[in-house]
């Protein structure tokens, strides 16, 4: 997926959800809209470089999107974090319809937000030979202070709601997966948050255990000198859906 010309800024403070103040390289301090309603722990850090993405349309309250954040890690490096939480379904989709996921590979027919009892799913695969694939996809970007990755980053009624829908599609004999798109390049596998939703991660162990799938996958950004131009997934991650934060790791 690429991205239009990216603008660099550094963020000064993320307020009311889905506001950034940004200050701009000339020194303008702009309001971005920060296309995010989660509560964006460990990835709203005031003083870190992000990058915003431009818009002309007058019809548009605000003129900038907030798109990465560039975070330090400990061992001197940078990595990009996606915080637009609406890029993951395009991403899978893309990967998707191109065969990057050698598990999901293969089915005739795709189609976005399938409706399941009332519930809506991300996607719905179908196949003459395959049969049927239901597919919810969740935006990883939490890293903790252990180095690994979790999901959620707050408490996800809405998330452990569509780990009964998939399970109960499990239940009933059709193909039921849940799909981590790791948003963060510096996370390299991901668990469950039981330290901050111990309800989501006990709901995520025992449909596991009826035949809904796990999958973690890598988000790749590609840059042309030093500019985000593109993203993309990328290589399969392990799902540890045992571990936990240690007492001995701090969380905010």
């Amino acid at each position: 997926m690429k991205y239009p010309a990216l603008v660099p800024g550094i963020l000064r403070r993320r307020y009311k959800r889905f506001l950034a103040d940004v200050e701009l390289a000339d020194g303008e301090l702009v309001v971005a809209h920060c296309p995010n309603t989660g509560s964006m722990r460990a990835v709203s850090v005031p003083g870190c470089r992000v990058w915003l993405a431009p818009s002309t349309n007058p019809a548009r309250k605000l003129a900038w999107t907030w798109e990465l954040i560039e975070l330090p890690q400990p061992d001197g490096g940078v990595a990009l974090a996606s915080v637009h939480t609406g890029r993951a379904n395009g991403i899978v989709e893309e990967a998707l319809l191109a065969g990057r996921i050698p598990s999901l590979a293969g089915y005739a027919w795709l189609k976005r937000e399938a409706k399941v009892d009332g519930a809506r799913l991300d996607f719905r695969l179908d196949d003459p030979q395959r049969g049927t694939a239901f597919v919810e996809v969740k935006q990883v970007t939490l890293k903790e202070r252990d180095g690994h990755g979790y999901f959620p980053d707050a408490v996800s009624e809405r998330g452990t709601r569509h780990l009964e829908t998939l399970a109960q599609l499990a239940a009933e004999g059709q193909r039921a997966v849940l799909l981590f798109c790791v948003a963060h390049t510096g996370i390299d596998d991901v668990a469950p948050a039981a330290h901050l939703d111990p309800v989501y991660a006990e709901t995520l162990r025992r449909v596991s255990q009826a035949g809904v799938e796990v999958l973690a996958y890598a988000c790749d950004v590609e840059r042309e000198t030093q500019r985000p131009v593109a993203i993309g997934l990328g290589r399969a991650l392990p799902v540890s859906l045992q571990r936990e934060l240690a007492a001995s790791s701090p969380v905010d």
